[in-house]
């Protein structure tokens, strides 16, 4: 596993104990659970009764002095944090393929490992030189053992789909599949047609 994603999740789940806590805290002054409990929380332990707020009116009198322009960019501030978490949290849901494919018959067994992007660029590369393929583009996603290949073909005009799928399978596909192991290579091809523009002839 790469540092990056491994960086991620690491952040990922230092953040959601830290507002897990948060919100347990929260949850336990509303519904009163240290009296209830008959619990004695820490010295300055904050929020411990249902009365406890965030900011006393001493303290947002406080903050108000610094201007009118204190609690705009507060708020401003706090929005724009939480509008980069959601994204960094959609960017983590998205990150699906996998960093690293193991190569070899025994992939629980090999050290040897062949980057998702090497691997892509390979596929795409050969198929992009088949006859009747204009252009091809590769996405490996799935889980390192068993990875599967999202591939968007552009065809000429002339080419039948059918005789390009078959040249994609017979070629570039089995060619990976044969050089990293992984016989059960799923494949799932979107096919589009290229269109040239029309020439004025005078």
């Amino acid at each position: 596993m790469t540092p990056q994603p491994v960086l991620n999740r690491v952040l990922l789940a230092v953040t959601g104990l830290i507002l897990l806590g948060g919100g347990l805290l929260i949850i336990a002054a509303g519904l009163d659970l240290y009296g209830r409990l008959d619990l004695t929380p820490p010295a300055g332990w904050p929020l411990t009764a249902p009365a406890d707020v965030l900011l006393g009116s001493g303290d947002r009198s406080r903050w108000s002095s610094q201007g009118w322009w204190w609690w705009p960019a507060v708020i401003a501030a706090l929005t724009l944090i939480a509008l980069l978490a959601l994204w960094w949290l959609l960017a983590q849901l998205r990150r699906r393929r996998p960093s690293r494919v193991p190569v070899g018959t025994d992939h629980a067994k090999q050290d040897v490992e062949l980057g998702h992007g090497a691997l892509s660029d390979a596929i795409a590369a050969e198929a992009g030189a088949l006859p009747g393929i204009d252009r091809a583009k590769v996405r490996l996603t799935g889980r390192p053992a068993r990875p599967r290949a999202d591939i968007t073909l552009t065809l000429t005009p002339v080419t039948a789909p059918d005789t390009a799928l078959t040249a994609l399978d017979e070629g570039p596909l089995d060619n990976a599949r044969r050089s990293t192991g992984h016989d059960d290579l799923f494949a799932e091809t979107r096919v589009r047609v290229a269109h040239h523009k029309a020439r004025r002839v005078a």
